[in-house]
C-alpha cells in the first residue's frame, strides 16, 4: 500500500510540474501586446482582422518577407492562464462565459447553443484538439494545389502536433469501430481515409494544448505587431464615383475604449498591400456588412453606409449537426478527447470520456470540471446539404448577429444521421464495449438519456426514442465546425479576393461550401499557411 500511494504522490507531483514547465516553456512573444499600446494612427502592409486559426499561420508566413503585418485580435491571449487550455479544463474553458473567456456563447434562431472563439489562437484553444488532414476533394474546392497543402500540412503539424497516448476508453472505441465493420484499420495516419484510424492531436502527452498562436514562433518578430482586446468595429474604404471601393484601412478600439485607426501602406510595384477578414464564419461576414459590404436593404435599415451591395454576404451558412450516445460505464478511467476516428463514406465517428457533459446543457449550472464515469460515442456527416444564413441583429460589433443554420432541412442529412446512429449503437453493444456497460443498460434507455438531457431549446416528441429520425431533429447538438457565409464564387473569388473591392480578401472558414475532414482546424491552418 506504501509503494502505491508513493507512485500516486509521484505520478501527480510529475504532472503538476510538467504544466508548469509548459508554461515556463509557453512561447513570450515582444510583439504580442494589449491594443491600449497601440498608435493613434498606425501604417501596415497586411492588416489581419482575426488572431485565430487562419490568422495566426497567415500573418506569421506574410512577416517572414518584407512586409509589415498588423494582427487585430478581439480576445486575450492564451498564455497568461495556460492551465485553461489544458486538456482536464476543456469543458470548463470552452463553457466559460464571463467577460474575458476564451469562448462567447450564442444560440442559433434554430434553437441549438454554440460557441465563437475570441482569443489569440481561435477555435484552436477551445477544441477537442483531433487534428486530420482535408479529403482531395475540399482541396479541388479550396483551389489549393496538392503539393502547396502537403507542404503547408507538415509545417503546421512541425509545432503543434502530437501523436496521442493511447487512451483505455479511445481503444476501445477503436476496437468497437473496427468489430462493427468500419474498416480497414488505418493505424495511425493524418489521413482521411474510409475505416478505423489514430489521428493527431494538438495536446502533448502531458495534457498541454498547442494552438495556433504556438505558430507565431515563425514570425519574424521585427515584422509583426499582434494587439490584443483590439476589437474592429469596420473596415474603410476609398471610394470614386466610377471606380471600384478599395479597402484603405480599419477603426478598431481598446480595451478602455480609446478609438484607433490602422491604414494600408500606398502600394509599390514591389509591395502589396492588402486588409484580411479571418474573424471566422461568424465574424467574417458580420464585419463586411458593418463595413457596408452585404444586402443594401437591410444595410440601409440599419443606418449603414452601402459600399456594396453584396446580397451572399451571410448566405450559404451551415452547421455540422452532433449526434450520439452518452454511456454510462462502472469504473473510473483516464478521460480523453478524441483521437480516434471511424470514417464510412460520409459518416464520421469520434469520441469523448470522463467529462460532465451535463455541463453542455443549458442552464444547467454543474461544476464543468468534475469528472465522471461518462463516455460519448458521437459523429456528424460530411456537408451538410442544408444550408441558412446570418443576419446582423444590431450594429455593435460585440453583439452576436442572428444566424439561422436549417438543421436537417434537406432529407439527405437526415438519412445521414440515421446512419451514423446506427453505427453508433453497433459499437455500444460491441463486444469491445460490453465492460464498459452496465448490463441492465438497453439502448431505449440510452436513447431516452440523451432526450432528457436539455442539449437544446427545440421541442421533444413522444417518439423520440424509437424513430432515430425523430431522435436526430430532437436531440441536435453542434459539432462546432459551422461555415460559410463568405463562399467562394459568391462572396470571394478563387484567390479568396472579396468580388467587387480591391485590397480586401477572407481567409477562414466562412469560405467553405464543407467542412474538410472530420475536423477542419488542419486545413483551415493550412489555408492561412
Amino acid at each position: 500500500m506504501g509503494l502505491k500511494f508513493i507512485a500516486l504522490v509521484f505520478v501527480v507531483v510529475f504532472a503538476y510540474f510538467n504544466g508548469l514547465n509548459y508554461a515556463e516553456k509557453a512561447p513570450k512573444f515582444s510583439f504580442i501586446q494589449e491594443a491600449t499600446s497601440a498608435p493613434e494612427v498606425s501604417f501596415y502592409d497586411y492588416i489581419i482582422i482575426g488572431g485565430g486559426t487562419a490568422g495566426c499561420p497567415l500573418a506569421a508566413t506574410l512577416s517572414t518577407g518584407e512586409s509589415n503585418v498588423l494582427v487585430l485580435e478581439r480576445g486575450g491571449s492564451p498564455y497568461t492562464n495556460t492551465t485553461k487550455v489544458r486538456m482536464k479544463n476543456f469543458i470548463s474553458t470552452l463553457t466559460d462565459n464571463s467577460p474575458d473567456s476564451f469562448s462567447q456563447a450564442f444560440v442559433s434562431e434554430d434553437g441549438v447553443p454554440n460557441n465563437r472563439a475570441r482569443v489569440l489562437g481561435g477555435g484552436t484553444v477551445i477544441n477537442v484538439g483531433f487534428y486530420g488532414r482535408a479529403e482531395p476533394s475540399f482541396l479541388k474546392q479550396a483551389g489549393v494545389d496538392e503539393a502547396v497543402a502537403k507542404d503547408s500540412y507538415a509545417w503546421v503539424e512541425k509545432k503543434l502536433v502530437h501523436k496521442p497516448v493511447a487512451f483505455e476508453w479511445q481503444s476501445a472505441v477503436r476496437s468497437g469501430l473496427l468489430e462493427v465493420g468500419v474498416l480497414p484499420d488505418n493505424g495511425f495516419t493524418y489521413a482521411h481515409i474510409n475505416g478505423t484510424k489514430t489521428s493527431g492531436t494538438i495536446f502533448d502527452r502531458n495534457g498541454n494544448r498547442h494552438t495556433a498562436a504556438d505558430l507565431l514562433q515563425y514570425a519574424n518578430p521585427n515584422r509583426i505587431k499582434v494587439y490584443l482586446h483590439a476589437v474592429v468595429h469596420k473596415i474603410t474604404f476609398r471610394t470614386k464615383d466610377g471606380c471600384r471601393p478599395k479597402a484603405e484601412g480599419v477603426i478598431f478600439y481598446d480595451a478602455n475604449g480609446r478609438k484607433h485607426t490602422a491604414y494600408l501602406k500606398n502600394e509599390s510595384n514591389s509591395r502589396a498591400s492588402e486588409i484580411v477578414l479571418s474573424a471566422g464564419a461568424i465574424g467574417s461576414p458580420q464585419l463586411l456588412m458593418l463595413s457596408g459590404i452585404g444586402p443594401a436593404a437591410r444595410l440601409r435599415s440599419l443606418g449603414i453606409k452601402v459600399v456594396l451591395d453584396q446580397p451572399m454576404v451571410g448566405r450559404d451558412m451551415a452547421d455540422n449537426p452532433l449526434y450520439g450516445l452518452i454511456i454510462s460505464y462502472p469504473n473510473s478511467i483516464p478521460l480523453s478527447l478524441a483521437t480516434v476516428a471511424g470514417i464510412v463514406d460520409k459518416i464520421y465517428i469520434e469520441t469523448v470520456n470522463g467529462y460532465d457533459f451535463s455541463s453542455l446543457s443549458l442552464g444547467s449550472g454543474a461544476p464543468a470540471n468534475s469528472t465522471t464515469n461518462l463516455g460519448f460515442i458521437l459523429g456528424k456527416f460530411k456537408g451538410p446539404t442544408s444550408e441558412g444564413y446570418l443576419e446582423l441583429k444590431s450594429t455593435n460589433v460585440s453583439d452576436n448577429p442572428n444566424v439561422r443554420f436549417n438543421y436537417y432541412h434537406a432529407a439527405d442529412d437526415l438519412r445521414n444521421c440515421v446512419r451514423g446512429m446506427k453505427t453508433v449503437i453497433d459499437v455500444v453493444n460491441s463486444e469491445s464495449l460490453s465492460r464498459y456497460r452496465f448490463r441492465n443498460t438497453t439502448t431505449r434507455d440510452l436513447l431516452k438519456m440523451m432526450v432528457d438531457l436539455p442539449v437544446n431549446l427545440r421541442p421533444r416528441h413522444a417518439n423520440a426514442t424509437t424513430s432515430l429520425e425523430q431522435y436526430c431533429i430532437d436531440t441536435v447538438m453542434t459539432f462546432w465546425h459551422y461555415h460559410g457565409g463568405c463562399r467562394i464564387g459568391k462572396v470571394v473569388d478563387r484567390d479568396y479576393k472579396v468580388i467587387g473591392v480591391d485590397s480586401l480578401r477572407v481567409i477562414d472558414a466562412s469560405t467553405f461550401a464543407f467542412s474538410p475532414g472530420t475536423n477542419p482546424q488542419a486545413s483551415i491552418m493550412m489555408l492561412g499557411r
